[in-house]
């Protein structure tokens, strides 16, 4: 099976390794070329533009940063609409708001084209073992002809019906996982301030009944003050807004959500935005502490 991939991010670059090393030929995009060297080493091939790779490739999959880029990798000059037409497939992997995988269906489809929508839930290391959890919607047929590269980049995948749905689950889970984030944060700050050691509370935690992977993974390397980034914090912040639009849309009140949105602002204004999303954690430290506040920037 061959296939297109655009955006080779911490998420891409992963995902379309996965596929390399499951056999499928790959031809790769990204707009910092460099990206692609140990790809092509791989054995992937490299195109010079997104219309390249679906003039190439029956089906084209993209993991891109935010809306912007992905609609710009459609309508953009030298984009997916230059090149797709019946037969053609594109599947669009990124995080994005259900507007903007609605307006990407329309035009594909009005060139005779088939899109689904199919972000993930997971980050780098998810990505890197092929346990993404994939969230698809739209075309079914498309979705069932894809399910064997699906299978090689993640652990399980969910047909959602129509496009936009996809979209919305993924809000969903990154403003639940966001607004944790922060309580975490807050949980480990205190216990630090009480006079407990926040190592111990990782223990209690992961014993009880809000055990869970993130707290597991993310404890230790946030007590150490390192937060290498698996999922930058601009991304989730980026997710956040659209989570709390969508409940702008549906008359939702999310007071935790928003509360949590306005600390990763914070954590961004301090210049935490490309660390992974767990250094909100530096926020809470450095309420009371403004010599560490003034050395973060």
């Amino acid at each position: 099976m061959e296939v297109g991939f655009l955006g080779l991010g911490i998420m891409g670059k992963a995902m379309s390794m996965n596929l390399l090393r499951h056999g499928f030929k790959v031809t790769v995009w990204n707009r910092t070329l460099s990206k692609s060297h140990e790809l092509v080493e791989h054995g992937a091939s490299v195109a010079e533009t997104p219309a390249e790779v679906v003039r190439k490739c029956k089906y084209t999959i993209a993991m891109l940063s935010d809306p912007s880029a992905a609609l710009s990798v459609v309508f953009g000059k030298d984009g997916i609409l230059e090149q797709i037409c019946a037969g053609k497939s594109y599947v669009d992997m990124s995080t994005v708001d259900a507007d903007t995988s609605s307006k990407i269906n329309e035009a594909i489809k009005e060139r005779g084209g088939y899109f689904l929508e199919a972000p993930v839930s997971g980050s780098k290391k998810p990505a890197e073992d092929g346990q993404l959890v994939i969230l698809a919607a739209g075309e079914k047929a498309l979705y069932e002809e894809v399910i064997p590269a699906f299978n090689v980049m993640g652990k399980k995948s969910f047909y959602l019906g129509q496009v936009g749905n996809g979209a919305k689950m993924k809000l969903v889970v990154n403003m639940i996982m966001g607004s944790m984030m922060n309580a975490f944060s807050e949980g480990l700050v205190l216990a630090g301030r009480s006079g407990l050691e926040p190592s111990v509370l990782l223990d209690v935690l992961d014993l009880g009944g809000i055990a869970n992977p993130m707290f597991r993974l993310k404890g230790p390397t946030m007590i150490q003050g390192s937060h290498s980034p698996a999922f930058p914090l601009k991304h989730q912040q980026k997710d956040m807004r659209l989570a709390l639009a969508l409940g702008d849309e549906t008359a939702t009140s999310m007071p935790v959500a928003a509360a949590a949105n306005e600390a990763f602002k914070k954590a961004r204004s301090m210049g935490l935005g490309d660390l992974d999303f767990s250094a909100v954690y530096e926020t809470v430290k450095t309420l009371e502490e403004p010599s560490r506040n003034s050395q973060l920037r």
